[in-house]
């Protein structure tokens, strides 16, 4: 048998959970890929790119401006050296020399012996074979006080002497690197400052938009659940997120208009057309149970009439559809929208004439608009066709015009029948409505619905007004530009 094994009494430390992302650092790095973070990093860039060369131009020209002064003041002096040397030789050059060296401040003087030893002056040491090449240079040098040491620059000008003496003449540059060090700190400084309130403003200015959009996101998502009455914010500043709030906003109008009306629909289509179906179906039911081919042929006549009404109402449904949609904007072109209600009046004169009403109709010259001829023209034969129907009572006239008002082009027909109570005028433009003092002549209540869609497509409107008495429908539309001249 087998010893058991030895128990453990230490407990067993099970690994630790992966550390889980810090919400804090979520959002950091959800800022850090926001748009305005990187366009504001782009913007720092550039803006600290021009900055380093501002910056390195000023240090380049005052090391350039501080060099041409101490080259100027070498010129000085070696011009009084000249002179000194000229009018007393080697001896008095060295008494000169001698003199300016033990002045305050005084610039940099040797003269040396053609084996280079020191004969006057106060530069005590140099680096080997400096003296040997004449001419401008920048070296290192050390002064009496501290020996042997090169510990100071300085920019000087080595002259030949007659006789194999040497002259140096020069400038210390200490305050020159001095004030290079000052120029490179607050060189540096600068741009620290400059990267550091940029990246800071970047962050804020990506907080502020990063803010809007996640509200913008809010509200879209209730949207989306179905809150079709939620809309975005303007935070009033005009701008881009402003501009594109406003649209969104106006679309999602136009979406609540249209699922309104799709509603809206949906409950006429089953209010309206459940009676012409239930007529249908009886006729159908009435003609099974008689031999008469009388009977039959009549239920088949009266079968056929009323599919043909149910064909019409989906045509001009299917129509309002394409026109709200858009479909028919490719066929637009200018035409003469006068010359169109004249001849839709006249195709209605005759029947008119069979139920006893005068159609009047007059057109100013020259009315151009941009749509569709044969839509403008069906919007006009069915408010005519209103008119016949519901414009009876009063002065049996309907008065078709055309005129020009402002920018827009004007088209109206007017009766003297009982009108439209104002409060009901808006109502009318839907589809499938019927006021109860038409529910006794024939219709759908989708004529006015279309001549509305026309105008909407025609960027125009239908305007119910009162005629005093009487109805008074007008369809407003934009008049077409008028061509340049050439």
């Amino acid at each position: 048998m087998s010893a058991p094994a030895a128990f453990d009494p230490a407990p067993r430390r099970e690994s630790p959970p992966e550390p889980r992302p810090d919400g804090a650092w979520t959002r950091l790095s959800t800022l850090f890929r926001t748009t305005a973070f990187k366009l504001s990093l782009v913007y720092l860039a550039v803006f600290a790119a021009f900055a380093f060369f501002v910056l390195g131009y000023v240090a380049w020209n005052a090391r350039r401006v501080l060099d041409d002064q101490i080259v100027s003041t070498i010129e000085a002096e070696i011009s009084g050296l000249s002179d000194q040397y000229a009018a007393g030789g080697l001896r008095r050059l060295v008494a000169v020399v001698e003199r300016r060296s033990r002045e305050p401040g005084a610039s940099l003087y040797l003269v040396t012996t053609p084996a280079g030893e020191h004969v006057a002056g106060n530069v005590e040491a140099l680096p080997p074979g400096v003296l040997a090449e004449p001419g401008q240079t920048e070296t290192a040098y050390g002064r009496g006080t501290d020996g042997d040491s090169l510990t100071h620059r300085a920019i000087v000008r080595i002259f030949t002497l007659p006789g194999g003496f040497r002259l140096l003449v020069g400038r210390d540059v200490d305050e020159r690197d001095r004030l290079r060090a000052v120029i490179a700190r607050a060189f540096g400084w600068s741009l620290l400052l400059v990267v550091g309130l940029g990246f800071l403003g970047s962050l804020f200015i990506a907080r502020r938009v990063l803010k809007r959009v996640d509200d913008m996101t809010g509200i879209t998502r209730g949207i989306m659940a179905g809150d079709l009455d939620g809309r975005l914010a303007l935070a009033g500043t005009g701008d881009e997120l402003d501009r594109l709030a406003r649209n969104l906003n106006a679309m999602l109008d136009r979406i609540g208009e249209l699922m309104r009306g799709m509603r809206e629909v949906s409950d006429n289509i089953a209010h309206d057309l459940k009676t012409p179906l239930t007529r249908l179906r009886n006729k159908a039911d009435a003609a099974l149970g008689s031999d008469d081919p009388a009977v039959l042929r009549a239920a088949l006549e009266a079968t056929i009439e009323e599919s043909d009404n149910l064909i019409r109402v989906f045509n001009a449904l299917l129509m309002i559809a394409r026109l709200e949609a858009g479909s028919s904007r490719a066929d637009l072109a200018d035409f003469d929208a006068g010359a169109v209600a004249l001849e839709v009046a006249e195709l209605y004169e005759a029947v008119a004439e069979e139920r006893g009403v005068t159609v009047t109709a007059q057109a100013a010259p020259g009315l151009v608009v941009h749509g569709s001829r044969e839509l403008i023209g069906q919007a006009m034969a069915n408010l005519i066709d209103n008119a016949l129907k519901y414009g009876a009572g009063g002065e049996p006239v309907v008065a078709v015009s055309a005129a020009r008002d402002g920018d827009a082009v004007v088209l109206a027909v007017a009766d003297r029948g009982p009108g439209i109570p104002e409060e009901d005028r808006a109502r009318v433009l839907g589809r499938f409505v019927r006021l109860e003092t038409a529910r006794s002549r024939p219709g759908f209540g989708l004529g006015l619905s279309l001549v509305a869609a026309i105008a909407r497509l025609h960027d125009g409107a239908l305007l119910i007004e009162d005629h005093g008495p009487g109805l008074r429908a007008v369809l407003r539309l934009p008049a077409a530009p008028a061509p340049e001249a050439p």
